[in-house]
């Protein structure tokens, strides 16, 4: 591959087409995962759904190690590194939207116990800033690799500065989350 090749635009520059589709996009996404809490489907997979959960949070780890990775690529200027990164972390949210969905589609909603104290507050703190922050972050996440595809690498620099951490905090938290309340399945 030629060494000019990962500062090429990939995709035409179009800021409205683009804003429209992103925001669009994460709407959509927004108001099914909302939905969700609506849905249950009773089918008998022949496996504990919840195996889906587990998936989440293997995702969610690893999307977290890739998150840092690229970040390391990125300011050691091995940029193709850095480019191959970011679209395995970009394709594994998009999986783990899938997992995710047939999770909540297949299970029952699970609560921490009351009777847990802090440690149930910790958790309902950590699981509402993951949530609030898994909802606004995905755009976020869109626009970025969008300012890298269309190679306005300032643009992308300092949007990757809002995303990185938001969105490292929802992967990594998501992992906690798991963790916390994986044992009342």
């Amino acid at each position: 591959m030629n060494k000019n090749s990962v500062f090429q635009p990939i995709l035409q520059k179009d800021d409205k087409k683009a804003g429209i589709i992103i925001g669009v996009f994460s709407l959509i996404i927004f108001l099914a995962i909302t939905a969700l809490a609506n849905v249950k489907l009773e089918v008998d997979l022949g496996f504990d759904p919840h195996i889906f959960a587990t998936i989440n949070a293997c995702i969610n780890g690893t999307v977290s190690v890739l998150l840092m990775l690229g970040v390391y690529f990125a300011k050691s200027k091995k940029y193709e590194a850095h480019k191959k990164t970011m679209f395995i972390a970009i394709v594994l949210s998009s999986l783990f939207l899938v997992s995710y969905v047939l999770h909540h589609l297949l299970t029952e909603s699970t609560s921490y116990p009351k009777d847990a104290g802090t440690i149930r507050v910790f958790y309902l703190i950590i699981l509402l800033t993951h949530i609030v922050l898994a909802g606004v972050i995905l755009p976020f996440i869109l626009y970025t690799a969008y300012r890298a595809l269309t190679a306005e690498f300032d643009k992308h620099k300092k949007l990757a500065r809002i995303t990185f951490p938001i969105w490292l905090y929802v992967s990594v938290t998501g992992v906690i989350v798991y963790l916390m309340i994986s044992p009342y399945y």
